[in-house]
C-alpha cells in the first residue's frame, strides 16, 4: 500500500485491501473514506468487503463514491463533514489516489489557500493545478 500524505491529518492511496486495514490502524488513522465506486472493481475490493475490516478495527468508514463530473454538489460535502468529524488522521482511497486527492482540495478550500493545497497535492505527486479556477471559485464562495 502506498500512503500520500497531503497533510499530516490527510493522506490518500489507490485502491486498498482487507489487508492493509491494520497497517492503517497502526499508522493511527481513524477515519476511512472509500471514493471508489463499486462498479469498477470486483466485490473483493468493493465498499461492502472494506467496511466490515475498518469498523472492525475502531474505525469509521465512510462510503462516498466519486465518478468523473460528480464531485460538486454531492461527493465534496460529504468529504468535507468526514473530515470534519474525525477524531484523528483520515486516509481515503480510490484506483489512483488522484479522485481523494481532488475530494479533500475542493472540500478545503477556503480553509487552505489555494496555492498551498496545489502544493501539497504536487508533493504528494498529485498534479492539481487544473482544478486552480474551481479552488478559487469554492474558496470565494466559503
Amino acid at each position: 500500500m502506498q500512503i500520500a500524505h497531503l497533510t499530516p491529518d490527510y493522506a490518500v492511496s489507490p485502491q486498498i485491501s482487507v489487508e492493509d486495514v491494520a497497517a492503517l490502524k497502526a499508522a493511527g488513522f481513524t477515519t476511512v473514506i472509500c471514493n471508489r465506486p463499486d462498479h469498477e472493481i470486483p466485490p473483493i475490493y468493493q465498499a461492502k468487503s472494506i467496511r466490515p475490516a475498518v469498523e472492525a478495527a475502531g474505525m469509521t468508514f465512510i462510503d462516498n463514491p466519486v465518478e468523473g463530473g460528480t464531485l460538486g454538489e454531492e461527493a465534496v460535502p460529504v468529504q468535507r463533514d468526514a473530515i470534519a468529524a474525525a477524531s484523528g488522521p483520515v486516509f481515503a482511497y480510490c484506483r489512483s489516489g488522484n479522485r481523494s486527492s481532488v475530494a479533500w482540495a475542493l472540500a478545503v478550500a477556503g480553509q487552505i489557500p489555494v496555492a498551498e493545497i496545489l502544493d501539497a497535492a504536487r508533493k504528494a505527486g498529485y498534479d492539481l493545478s487544473g482544478l486552480r479556477p474551481y479552488l478559487e471559485a469554492a474558496a470565494e464562495r466559503g
